[in-house]
């Protein structure tokens, strides 16, 4: 990926975060609201009970918060899921349950959907850190497709998005003839629709996960590590 073209957009707003600390709580937010669910999914393996689970990433993000963290943070020190891998681990190791219980009252820093991610946490593995990489796998998956159903809806793209998701889901495709007829498409046409659409996935994909990492180059390695965890 050409240099020019290299997305910072997480890394960018944490970096405007040091200059204007009242930007803290902005960029904490657009950090958690990608990452909790991995967070969370790495504490339930860990052998948390799901409410304890549900306090310790709300005490991880208040930690993050009322310790200037982000202030610290660098992105020439590495990835964003590595640091949080390790930040998350080194807090709850130093975190009473008692201490995770009084946050729970104290108002909350992201805001968790606890049932969406137990159902990543059934196709989760069994290790915290496999766990937290397989839950961060998909949410960057998903958040691409997302994107991706967006930019059909906007007719910046031609093509029923309807086709193109079935064949991004995991088994159960349908046959090109089978799906060409459902939708009024040739087999030709199908797959040139699919092409383009595949084409333009790993695109946003990789624009999802340059935003993750401290330079371009990275951007390859990183998301062979995320079509390994998926």
């Amino acid at each position: 990926m050409p240099e020019a073209s290299f997305p910072t957009t997480r890394w960018s707003l944490i970096l405007a975060s040091h200059a204007d600390p009242a930007r803290a709580r902005e960029a904490l937010s657009r950090l958690l609201a990608d990452y909790w669910q991995p967070l969370y999914v790495s504490l339930r393996r860990r052998g948390l009970a799901r409410a304890e689970a549900e306090d310790a990433v709300q005490s991880f993000a208040v930690h993050l918060l009322q310790t200037a963290t982000l202030a610290r943070l660098d992105p020439a020190r590495g990835r964003l899921r590595a640091y949080l891998k390790t930040a998350l681990s080194h807090h709850v190791s130093h975190q009473r349950e008692r201490e995770l219980a009084q946050k729970r009252g104290a108002g909350q820093v992201v805001a968790l959907d606890a049932d969406a991610a137990e159902a990543l946490l059934a196709q989760s593995p069994e290790s915290p850190d496999a766990a937290f990489d397989r839950a961060w796998a998909r949410r960057t998956f998903d958040r691409a497709l997302t994107r991706l159903a967006e930019e059909h809806r906007r007719e910046a793209r031609a093509g029923p998005f309807e086709v193109i998701a079935a064949y991004f889901q995991q088994g159960g495709e349908l046959s090109y003839a089978e799906a060409a007829r459902q939708h009024g498409l040739s087999v030709p046409q199908l797959k040139s629709l699919l092409h383009r659409a595949r084409a333009r996935f790993r695109a946003v994909l990789a624009e999802e996960v340059a935003e993750t990492v401290a330079a371009p180059d990275e951007v390859e390695q990183e998301l062979a590590d995320l079509l390994r965890c998926l």
